[in-house]
């Protein structure tokens, strides 16, 4: 499996308040890019692959709205989360 727990608490360390805070805006969002990578991977060997194109295409919205409510609430964060994870808008 390409998530495996270790995985999980790493990306909560580093972009969450802690290893065990999996509700922080950050965390979630660093999650969420971490999995549309790896989708996005999958889906350059098979393209033809539609259910986790639909899926790919779902976490990026999620991801999206996460960005859109953390800009909201905090700018400063917004920019920091975007800036660490190279992501961009």
């Amino acid at each position: 499996m390409y998530l495996t727990a270790e995985k999980k608490k790493e990306i909560f360390k580093k972009h969450g308040k802690s290893e065990n805070d999996s509700g922080s805006t950050e965390g979630q969002i660093a999650l969420f890019t971490f999995r549309i990578a790896h989708l996005t991977e999958h889906l350059k060997k098979n393209r033809k692959d539609f259910n986790t194109q639909r899926s790919l295409v779902k976490l990026v919205g999620k991801r999206r709205d996460l960005l859109d409510y953390l800009m909201k609430v905090d700018i400063t964060r917004y920019r920091s989360i975007i800036k660490e994870l190279g992501l961009r808008k």
